[in-house]
């Protein structure tokens, strides 16, 4: 180790003789390499993945650069020698053994996130910050057209696409940032202050990566710790309320909740299908800001609903009007493979919601349907479907299942729903979703709808959701040219 206290350092400082290793060579990996490789820093960069052709591509760059980058089998065996600090992919887990040989050696170890924040400058955007763990996206992208709407510069970064990291070193600079960080990012997160933030809500997800309930909780909780103005809780969970309580903020920030009922003291939530604030407003004890209708979202399901409570709620807490919160919901329109409708034959809607990777994501999807024929399945990641089925049996025509932990689900059916049918689909060969599309087809009636909310991760079967999507969508075009 050099000996110089990177702790110390900022953007404007010299990295100079600092030895930084980056782990994972995704997106996330490759912007925290780019940026310290331009600081100064020595930068090695390992990946026990070869990775595509625009990642080798992008690894010559860095090694024209100066960075050595260490892609393929054996690049992450071992921990390399003299190393300052650690920058980690959020998906790399605490126990993975090069990780732990730092921590054991006393090395800081941060996230890509945690390197955007303190290479912030004197005049950064504040952020706005979104976690849970379901709808942060959706969240983030709505908040994003609010805040556009108001006229500002501002950019949804984090989970949702764009390295938190580039968009701090943009040379242009944002009025504010909206960020979407997940519980693995959290994980490797210790000095984020933001100006607000909020946990949308709080389901089982990730148990195997973080040990479990409680762990996973406590990183979501993360994102409050010295938050300036608003600590932004769902009503309807609990948890989320805890989380609030529990939390080490900066002296004045507010506990700020959202509710599809009618909202109380500090929460905004809807009154004869309005969107109200009684958070914002001078006089919160009698009155109410109108922030739009839920005419104004694109689908009035419920999830949806408290999605636009809550982006609307880090807006107000930002400063935006009302007027500018309803026409940055009016403009937003969700991404692919959420709730996305592919295709009409006859009377029956094929809808795609791929992203819908755990229990509590497809629940909200199959709430928001009165009958469907639902294709489910995939890897658990240590995931329980009893809550779910038993929610949403008597909304089930029938079961597609597919993937390696389908029979997890059929057994969940079969002890709350045994009155639905359930087709399992085992081909795994390159007509899988034609062949899940035929079945489920076969059971829909007009009226139904055929819902790919699989409550599972993708890669068992495919490169991941927005492929499992994709070949959904593909495989309802070919069906309706044959129908």
């Amino acid at each position: 180790m050099s000996g110089i206290d990177v702790d110390a350092l900022g953007r404007d400082d010299s990295w100079e003789g600092v030895r930084a290793l980056v782990t994972g060579f995704g997106v996330s990996g490759f912007a925290a390499a780019d940026t310290l490789t331009h600081l100064g820093a020595s930068v090695i960069a390992v990946d026990s993945s070869e990775g595509d052709a625009a990642r080798r591509e992008q690894a010559t760059l860095l090694r024209i650069l100066g960075a050595d980058v260490r892609l393929g089998p054996g690049a992450t065996d071992a921990l390399p020698d003299d190393i300052d600090i650690v920058v980690t992919s959020p998906g790399w887990r605490p126990d993975t053994p090069l990780l732990a040989e730092a921590a054991e050696r006393g090395i800081p170890i941060w996230g890509e996130v945690e390197l955007a924040w303190r290479l912030r400058g004197p005049d950064a955007a504040p952020w706005l910050v979104v976690t849970g763990t379901n709808g942060k996206t959706t969240t983030v992208q709505m908040l994003e057209q609010i805040l556009l709407a108001a006229g500002l510069r501002a950019r949804a970064v984090g989970n949702v696409g764009t390295p938190v990291l580039e968009a701090v070193m943009d040379p242009e600079g944002y009025d504010v940032l909206a960020v979407e960080l997940s519980s693995f990012q959290l994980h490797w997160t210790s000095s984020m202050s933001a100006e607000a933030a909020a946990v949308l809500n709080i389901a089982p997800d990730h148990y195997d990566w973080h040990g479990g309930a409680d762990a996973y909780a406590a990183a979501k909780g993360r994102v409050y710790e010295n938050v300036q103005r608003a600590c932004v809780y769902n009503v309807a969970d609990p948890v989320t309320r805890r989380l609030v309580e529990e939390a080490d903020v900066i002296e004045g920030a507010r506990a700020i909740g959202f509710t599809r009922g009618v909202p109380g003291l500090s929460e905004l939530g809807v009154v004869d299908d309005l969107l109200a604030d009684r958070a914002f407003v001078e006089n919160r004890a009698e009155q109410a800001a109108e922030l739009g209708s839920l005419d104004d979202l694109y689908a009035d399901a419920p999830h949806v609903i408290e999605n636009a409570l809550a982006a609307a709620a880090l807006a107000r807490a930002h400063g935006v009007e009302p007027a500018a919160v309803r026409a940055g919901l009016r403009a937003f329109r969700p991404g692919p493979h959420r709730v996305a409708e592919v295709g009409r034959i006859g009377g029956i809607r094929y809808v795609d919601d791929s992203k819908a990777t755990n229990p509590h994501a497809a629940g909200a999807a199959l709430s928001a349907v009165e009958s469907a024929v639902w294709i489910a399945g995939g890897l658990a990641k240590g995931a329980t479907f009893d809550g779910l089925v038993e929610g949403a049996r008597d909304r089930l025509r029938a079961v597609v299942l597919i993937g390696r932990d389908r029979s997890l689900i059929a057994e969940a059916l079969a002890r709350h729903a045994p009155e639905v049918p359930v087709v399992e689909v085992e081909t795994g060969e390159d007509d899988l979703m034609d062949r899940v599309v035929e079945v489920a087809s076969s059971f829909a009636v007009d009226g139904d709808t055929v819902l790919l909310a699989p409550a599972c991760a993708s890669m068992d079967q495919f490169t991941d959701y927005a492929q499992r999507g994709e070949l959904f969508a593909e495989a309802v075009r070919r069906l309706a040219e044959r129908t």
